[in-house]
């Protein structure tokens, strides 16, 4: 989406187990330069949490002052995120140590809250309205989520009409026979977000979920992405690209994996796809792709990747980066860092680091053949981090 369509983001944080706030961040305005902080919202209660506790915005400290004195970091200077207050707060009420809450977001600020009982809440982050959904049909462990909205405007932006929401175990259990459908992989399809109705259907599971010829251990999901109206994904242990036509409910198998790790982004301004380099084995850069171009017999190369932020020694990679478009070529990629002592291994915080990237077109390469390819460059822009000081960012938006 452009700028002035998408001005804020959702920032997901944990403060304890089994809870979900939720805070509406200017991500651009923090990263590209325009600083100006609105006043913050009001917390709105939810379920049996109170609106008492409030935070302010974080002030702009620097993490060589903020981190843990007992041992030496690396006095990285770097100013911190400002967080308002959240605008709805999300609490299990069972005392379980199962307890989850998983987040799928829509397009906006709209974003479903599933609980580990199979409860869904449809929640938009700028009315501040909460409502529920049909159930899912089991509960995830370690779900994924692809959104594909039913309408688009001329410009190929999502409009706010009805679409379909697909929630999927990144780590499926196998399953006996040719599984006609599966609760494992399962669709929330409405004609209008808010308005609904909405319909929960399950899906047939992808073939490796009962071909366990080339997989000895549950395959885990590394890379999905929203191909026109089909959903593409790529597992860990085979080399191939499993593809969902979401209109008939069929698979079909490609050769090669996806070339992005991660949930894959496409950007209808540069007409590319965007996620990680599958290719690094730590700190993964920021890497784009064709994917329009991928078939059963090729597999789609990289057309670029770019590296924006080098973490000083003893900060090490807690899970995998997030990567959220701001339109107009503009990119937030999130990182997350246990910060390590170097003397005896002890974790001594946790950090996430939000940095500003634009790729820009910068004219083709050509082969000789008359085929070009697009020649990309990355502009790096502002980076901030959040010290997690007890409360850990889980997700953005």
């Amino acid at each position: 989406m452009g700028l002035s369509r998408r001005a804020k983001n959702l920032i997901v944080d944990v403060p304890f187990q089994g809870a979900k706030w939720l805070r509406c961040v200017d991500l651009a305005g923090q990263l590209f330069g325009n600083t100006a902080t609105p006043p913050p919202p009001t917390t709105i209660a939810h379920g049996s949490e109170s609106a008492a506790m409030q935070e302010d915005y974080t002030s702009q400290t620097l993490v060589s002052d903020s981190c843990n004195p007992k041992k030496k970091t690396a006095g990285l200077k770097m100013e911190r995120i400002r967080l308002p207050r959240p605008i709805l707060k999300f609490c299990s009420t069972h005392a379980s140590d199962q307890i989850s809450l998983d987040c799928f977001p829509l397009v906006d600020r709209k974003v479903v809250i599933a609980d580990h009982t199979r409860r869904m809440f449809l929640c938009d982050a700028d009315t501040r309205a909460v409502v529920s959904i049909p159930n899912l049909h089991k509960p995830k462990s370690r779900p994924i989520s692809l959104f594909i909205p039913s309408t688009a405007d001329a410009n190929d932006h999502p409009t706010v009409g009805g679409g379909s929401l697909y929630v999927m175990e990144r780590v499926p259990e196998p399953e006996k026979g040719d599984v006609e459908l599966s609760d494992q992989f399962e669709a929330f399809v409405c004609s209008n977000i808010f308005e609904g109705p909405w319909n929960c259907h399950l899906l047939r599971p992808p073939p490796f979920v009962s071909d366990r010829t080339c997989c000895f251990t549950y395959p885990k999901i590394t890379s999905y992405a929203v191909v026109g109206s089909n959903i593409c994904i790529s597992h860990n242990s085979c080399n191939a690209t499993y593809c969902l036509d979401t209109a008939r409910n069929t698979w079909e198998v490609g050769n090669g994996n996806l070339p992005l790790y991660g949930k894959v982004v496409y950007v209808p301004e540069l007409k590319l796809w965007f996620g990680f380099s599958t290719e690094a084995r730590t700190m993964s850069p920021l890497a784009a792709a064709d994917l329009s171009t991928m078939d059963s017999h090729s597999q789609p190369q990289l057309i670029g990747d770019w590296k924006e932020f080098d973490p000083p020694k003893g900060w090490l990679e807690s899970h995998d980066p997030q990567l959220v478009n701001l339109g107009s070529g503009r990119f937030c990629i999130a990182r997350f860092f246990r910060i390590v002592s170097m003397d005896d291994g002890e974790i001594i915080d946790r950090i996430e680091v939000f940095t500003g990237v634009e790729v820009l077109p910068v004219g083709h390469d050509g082969d000789g053949s008359g085929n070009t390819k697009l020649k990309l460059r990355m502009k790096k822009h502002k980076s901030l981090c959040h010290v997690s000081n007890g409360t850990v960012i889980n997700d953005i938006f």
